[in-house]
Formats: structure tokens, C-alpha cells, sequence
């Protein structure tokens, strides 16, 4: 029997979080959701997600900074960043650092499934 994957959503804000979650569980994944980076290195099991969904304006650990310490921990697997904020600059980052997408808020539900369908059938998305 095929494992359900699991998406992370790692957002400080509870709407977010809770929205990402049900539009995670209406396709039929499973959704674990952190209030921040720094909740789900404390608290992720120990199989990394099939995908994480992650803000990039968060208190304590911002997105990239959760996505730098990831990979020089040798946990690497399919980010889709969102952020309220979006600059050049941190997409550039994100993305040479392999991040799978770079979406703004609000995003539309279909732009949030493609990312999110791509990065589990291992496409490159990369808007």
C-alpha cells in the first residue's frame, strides 16, 4: 500500500496554515502543519516531508534561513515558498538554492496545486 505523502506547512499565520491544510487535505495528502521554523525542526518527525509549503517572512527563522539550515543538514526535498513580501532579491536566493516555487500572497488555489503537484511528480516548476 502506497504511503500518503506528507506536506509540511510552516506559516506564523493561523489562517494560512489552516487553509493551506484543508486545500492539502481536499487533494488527498496528508497536511502537518508548524506555526514556525523553528516548530518544525523541534517537532517534524523524523521522515522528511514529501513537500514543505513554507512563508518566508516568519519571526525567529525566516523561511530561507529554515531552508539554508535544511540543506546543510542534508535534508533536501521540494520547498514551494509564499510570501506577502515578495522581492527579486529573495527569489534569486530561494530558488539557486533550490526551492520549487516562489509564489506571493494571496495566491490562487491552482497556483498553489500545480506548484505543489509539479514538486511531487518531481518537476521542475520554478515560477
Amino acid at each position: 500500500m502506497a504511503k500518503t505523502p506528507v506536506i509540511a506547512i510552516v506559516d506564523d499565520d493561523e489562517g494560512v496554515r489552516t487553509s493551506l491544510a484543508s486545500l492539502v487535505r481536499s487533494l488527498g495528502y496528508q497536511a502537518d502543519a508548524y506555526e514556525s521554523g523553528v516548530d518544525f525542526l523541534r517537532h517534524a518527525p523524523g521522515d522528511d516531508p514529501a513537500c514543505m509549503i513554507a512563508d518566508i517572512q516568519m519571526p525567529v527563522i525566516t523561511g530561507d534561513e529554515l531552508q539554508a539550515q535544511l540543506i546543510a543538514s542534508g535534508r533536501r526535498f521540494p520547498i514551494i515558498f509564499m510570501t506577502a513580501f515578495p522581492t527579486e532579491a529573495v527569489r534569486q536566493r530561494v530558488m539557486a538554492a533550490g526551492a520549487h516555487c516562489y509564489l506571493g500572497k494571496p495566491s490562487s488555489g491552482d497556483e498553489i496545486i500545480r506548484c505543489l503537484e509539479d514538486a511531487l511528480a518531481g518537476h521542475d516548476a520554478r515560477p
